[in-house]
């Protein structure tokens, strides 16, 4: 047997004017994202922005549906959003926010596997990890440098990939 331990590094700020100015003005667009959020049922409005190498920032808000498999994440909003029209353009930074009236958040949210799997694609695809800030409104930011750090044992399959171009 052997035994393996995995860590991961990020980097927490106290308050978003802390970040750099890109940054915190792509925590900005975030909060401007979520203003759009379609979320009547859970009322957890998520808002996503992504920075493109060409200063391009992209939306994402999570959209609901009655029928709740239908519905989808502010993140996998913004990066299908990217993949279908702007794939030639580097991500470079990924900032993600939520809210609720129902209390207070005090910590950033996580985004969940699903979302965490596309931005592994993407990642791949444009053979660069992208820098990832969760926040929260009065709480601290967390930044990682790409989805590694949340997804140390990501799905890939190379054969898959090979086997589809042959």
């Amino acid at each position: 047997m052997t035994e393996h331990e995995i860590k991961i590094a990020f980097k927490e700020y106290n308050t978003l004017q802390e970040l750099n100015a890109p940054n915190y003005q792509l925590c900005l667009e975030a909060i401007k994202a979520m203003e759009n959020s379609h979320s009547p049922y859970s009322k957890f409005r998520v808002g996503t922005a992504l920075r493109l190498q060409s200063g391009k920032i992209i939306y994402g808000s999570n959209q609901e549906n009655v029928a709740y498999p239908s519905g989808l994440c502010a993140e996998r909003v913004a990066l299908f959003h990217w993949g279908a029209n702007y794939p030639n353009d580097p991500i470079e930074a990924m900032a993600v926010t939520a809210s609720t009236d129902e209390f207070e958040l005090s910590q950033p949210i996580a985004s969940c596997g699903s979302c965490l799997q596309v931005m592994a694609e993407y990642e791949k695809k444009q053979d660069k990890p992208f820098e990832i800030i969760l926040f929260c409104n009065n709480g601290p930011a967390w930044v990682m440098e790409g989805v590694d750090s949340f997804l140390p044992f990501l799905f890939f399959e190379n054969r898959l990939v090979n086997e589809a171009k042959g």
